[in-house]
Order: C-alpha cells, then sequence, then structure tokens
C-alpha cells in the first residue's frame, strides 16, 4: 500500500472515533504517523498538531452551529494554556525522541482509562475556582504543546467539574479551547513544519475531516459505551506498544 493510501486509511479512522466519541482520536495521530508513515517523533507530534488543529476547527463550526460552544468561558480556558502551549511546542524539538514517545504512550494509557470510565455528569451549581480553572488549563496547554494531541480526553472532564459546564457545552466548548491551544503550539514549530511532508500531511488531514461526519452518524446507531470500549481496548494496545518500543 502506498504512503498516500495509508495516509487516507489513518486519517479515515481516526476522523471517525473523533465523530463517534467526541473526543479521544487524535491520540492515534501521533503513533500512525510514526510507525505507519515514518514520520520521527518530533515531526509527528507537529503534524498531528495541523490534524487537530484542522479537525478541531471544522467540527467546532458544527457545534457552534447548534449553540454548544460557551464562546467566553471557552476563550479564558484556553487562554491560560496559551503560554503553556507555546513553551510545550517550544521544548518538543529539544526533547529526545525516546522522551517524546515515553511520554505519548503514558498520555495515551490515561486517555484509555479514562475512556473505560464512565463520564461525568452535568455539574450543576459548582462554583468556579479561577486558581484551579487556570491550572487545568494551562495542563492542557503544555500536553497540547509537547505532545502535539488535543487533550479532548482532559478538555471535557476538565470543562465539567472545574467550570460546571453541561456534557453538551463541554464537548463543543473544548474544541474551542484545543483548536486555540494547537494554534499556540504551532506558532513555535514552525522550524519543524518547514520540513513536513505535507504530500501526506493534506491526505491524512483531510480524510479525518470528512470521516469525522460519517463517525457522528455511526454514533447514532451504535451504542456509545460500546464504541468507547472498543476504542480504549485499540488505545491501551497502543500505549503498551509505544511503550515496550521507547523503554527497549
Amino acid at each position: 500500500m502506498s504512503a498516500v493510501l495509508l495516509a487516507l486509511a489513518a486519517g479515515a479512522v481516526i476522523g471517525l472515533t473523533l465523530g463517534a466519541l467526541g473526543g479521544g482520536g487524535s491520540v492515534l495521530a501521533v503513533p500512525a504517523l510514526i510507525y505507519l508513515l515514518g514520520f520521527t517523533p518530533v515531526a509527528a507530534t507537529t503534524a498531528a498538531l495541523i490534524v487537530v488543529a484542522v479537525t478541531s476547527a471544522t467540527a467546532l463550526s458544527a457545534h457552534a452551529r447548534d449553540g454548544h460552544v460557551r464562546w467566553r468561558t471557552g476563550l479564558l480556558f484556553a487562554a491560560a494554556g496559551i503560554g503553556p502551549a507555546m513553551l510545550g511546542g517550544a521544548l518538543a524539538s529539544r526533547l529526545p525522541a525516546t522522551v517524546l514517545t515515553l511520554g505519548f504512550a503514558v498520555v495515551a494509557g490515561a486517555a484509555a482509562l479514562r475512556m473505560l470510565r464512565p463520564r461525568p455528569g452535568p455539574a450543576e451549581g459548582v462554583r468556579v475556582r479561577p486558581v484551579r480553572a487556570a491550572a487545568a488549563g494551562g495542563g492542557l496547554g503544555a500536553v497540547t504543546g509537547v505532545l502535539g494531541v488535543g487533550g479532548g480526553f482532559l478538555a471535557v472532564p476538565a470543562l465539567v467539574s472545574v467550570l460546571g459546564l453541561r456534557m453538551r457545552a463541554a464537548v463543543g466548548t473544548s474544541l474551542l479551547v484545543i483548536t486555540v491551544n494547537s494554534l499556540a503550539a504551532l506558532a513555535m514549530r514552525t522550524g519543524t513544519a518547514s520540513g513536513l511532508d505535507w504530500a501526506l500531511i493534506g491526505p491524512f488531514a483531510g480524510a479525518a475531516v470528512l470521516a469525522a461526519w460519517d463517525g457522528r452518524r455511526l454514533a447514532a446507531k451504535l451504542p456509545a459505551h460500546t464504541l468507547q470500549r472498543a476504542f480504549a481496548v485499540v488505545l491501551c494496545a497502543v500505549a503498551g506498544f509505544m511503550l515496550v518500543d521507547a523503554v527497549l
């Protein structure tokens, strides 16, 4: 199979996952870029940020039309992550490939465990604590900047438990946060972005965007917990493989 076809297939799988689960699928982008398309860890995390930014911005427009984006809340939350995201983006190019792979394996494992647990329900009457909200936003920005993941699996619970948003609003608003953080991290990676293989990233991102719409239709036909558990199992396997690869 040619590299372009692999990019299209991998992008489609990630887009389907994002569309069906509303988050978490982007954590497959980095391992797909490394092990299927031959990117280095630094190049893969940079390319993943591009894919995440494009797919998140596209999905954001759909959620905004449905009225599920809390713009002021999302921008304030994202503002706390811009600095860490930019610092993380600058730091990533200076980290050894082994450290990036190991860190990504840990985050992927955490994402899988999060998906195996029930999502939190609406947090009515939650008292918003600015320091805690800023810490959560900053932590998410740092993870996005260093590892090139959107962090939806972290952003949605944080927006629910820390800021008291309902689940639909949290999912829509998280896309705004992820888009801002991804663009901030990319601003510090202009040096690595110039050497990327755009002939592969273009089809990868395009397939992810198009497949995300099919993923939303798939979610309406299959039980959400079944899709989530199946994806969590796959993600655990990917995390285990990357952990072994980093250690050995």
